[in-house]
């Protein structure tokens, strides 16, 4: 393979790994706008993107693989395929998790809707857009905007840590509520791991940009555990 041709192989493995993340991110927001309708056909929608995700992560991952058999490629070009592979694994799972979501809204349809005192559309947006600045990091190859997705995931974990407490104290106040705060808290726990997710993806962009491994350190030159 011509290194032309190898450059544009790396260019269409990347077009397809954003049209899967666009596809899990679109997966999400109707997620959470079924739970926030209690609209089963929106379900049916998430259900038939989970299929189209599952079959190009299998696409990606098996180009990226012939690829580094092909090729061989050192340095950046090498990292930048390991880096896909591994976001392309993230992404997947942020279409598992709007999976869960709506198995939850289903799960709900046979109890009644009630008023709970937690914001989990809030909780969606800032996820969501956790996932969007990281993609952005991908696509610029800018390490400084990917490690300044990590510092967001402290707000997701705080919202998720006031909506548990929340809950639990409607489970113990109005114990009626308890299947709807149990499906809430199943579809605020899937939102965090969203949010997980969008870090490790920006983990991996600062590993391919900087060849700098900052999993388990609080940001880019910091050793300090997180």
């Amino acid at each position: 393979m011509t290194r032309l041709r190898f450059h544009k192989s790396l260019d269409e493995l990347k077009e397809k790994l954003l049209v899967v993340a666009g596809m899990a991110e679109q997966s999400i927001q109707r997620a959470v706008e079924a739970y926030r309708t209690r609209d089963l056909s929106i379900c049916d929608l998430v259900d038939r993107g989970e299929m189209a995700i599952n079959r190009l992560e299998r696409e990606i991952d098996q180009m990226a693989l012939d690829l580094l058999a092909m090729e061989q490629p050192m340095a950046i070009d090498l990292r930048f395929i390991l880096a896909v592979i591994k976001i392309n694994a993230d992404i997947e799972r942020v279409g598992d998790s709007a999976v869960n979501i709506i198995e939850r809204v289903r799960e709900l349809q046979a109890y009644p809707v009630c008023d709970l005192p937690i914001d989990i559309p809030r909780m969606a947006d800032l996820a969501a857009a956790m996932v969007r600045k990281a993609l952005q990091s991908f696509i610029e190859a800018d390490a400084r905007m990917a490690d300044s997705v990590l510092a967001m995931d402290d707000s997701v974990d705080k919202l998720n840590e006031t909506i548990h407490y929340a809950l639990l104290n409607v489970m113990r106040d109005t114990p009626q509520y308890t299947p709807q705060a149990l499906g809430a808290l199943v579809i605020a726990r899937s939102l965090e791991r969203v949010a997980d997710h969008a870090t490790n993806i920006a983990e991996d962009v600062i590993f391919w940009v900087q060849g700098y491994d900052v999993r388990h350190k609080t940001s880019l030159g910091n050793g300090a555990g997180r």
